[in-house]
């Protein structure tokens, strides 16, 4: 790549974070009261951030099945409403230990 080309990428891709962040500015100039319109750019986050992880989570070990005890034991501690770090924690204790223990098994 060259230093021309470099230049050309970055300022493409300023220009295009700079419009997504000015256009709602400028085109939504009132509140929305719309219930639907807000429902639905209240969850836009949530579905953004489970679209990247979760593919990266099945795809981040070895074996799958160590991957699927990982995300189980996040999904049953957040589900009785642990702290992050503590779910961040035990579900990377629990794909280890399922990775060290396939790793003797198959």
């Amino acid at each position: 790549m060259t230093k021309y080309s470099f230049y050309v990428y970055l300022a493409v891709m300023a220009g295009v974070t700079y419009l997504i962040r000015m256009l709602p500015l400028v085109l939504v100039r009132r509140k929305i009261e719309n219930r639907f319109l807000l429902s639905f750019l209240y969850y836009i986050p949530y579905a953004v951030l489970s679209v990247m992880t979760i593919p990266a989570i099945f795809y981040a070990t070895e074996y799958r099945i160590s991957a699927a005890i990982g995300f189980v034991t996040a999904m049953i501690l957040s589900f009785f409403e642990q702290s992050l770090v503590k779910v961040a924690a035990f579900s990377c204790a629990a794909t280890l230990a399922a990775e060290l223990i396939l790793r003797y098994v198959i």
